[in-house]
């Protein structure tokens, strides 16, 4: 409650305390959602072959390429010794290359091959899909919202090592 004991308004901010416990309920949900989610996403990996981790390099590639492994691994939040391995992965495949980094000798900078940017498009198209049954009658200012939250939340844990 606010100083005056009325209810909270729609727009107001939260107080702290109940700030933390609606964000509990957030991360109540986010648990079982990422779970889920990532099961569904395995089951994908009998059609296009990509492992979820390698699925994950693939996306950050097509959106920013080129990139080294410690830039993936900070923006993905792991661990660089596993992301190498899913690069390593990815270019095993062929689905991505290693080329040299004239900023950092020992740091290669990654690459999507064009089978790698073809089996990226093909997983993506097949989220796609999934993704446009989700009900609930969303508007673009409850997924605006939605992530907003969600990139607040990670500003909060930015500190947090992976290593």
């Amino acid at each position: 409650m606010n100083d005056n004991d009325e209810p909270p308004t729609p727009g107001d901010p939260l107080a702290p305390d109940e700030l933390g416990e609606r964000i509990t309920e957030v991360f109540d949900l986010i648990g079982p959602l990422y779970r889920r989610a990532f099961r569904k996403l395995e089951q994908g990996e009998g059609i296009e072959g990509a492992s979820v981790g390698v699925r994950s390099v693939l996306d950050l590639l097509r959106r920013y390429e080129p990139m080294t492994v410690p830039q993936m691994g900070r923006i993905m939040a792991l661990s660089r010794q596993f992301v190498q391995r899913m690069v390593n992965d990815a270019v095993a495949r062929g689905w991505a290359e290693a080329t040299p980094n004239p900023a950092h000798q020992r740091s290669s900078l990654i690459r999507l091959t064009e089978e790698g940017r073809a089996t990226i498009t093909a997983v993506l198209a097949r989220e796609h899909a999934l993704n446009r049954q989700v009900g609930g009658d969303l508007t673009d200012a409850e997924i605006t919202a939605c992530v907003r939250v969600l990139k607040q939340l990670l500003v909060t844990f930015d500190h947090v090592d992976v290593e």
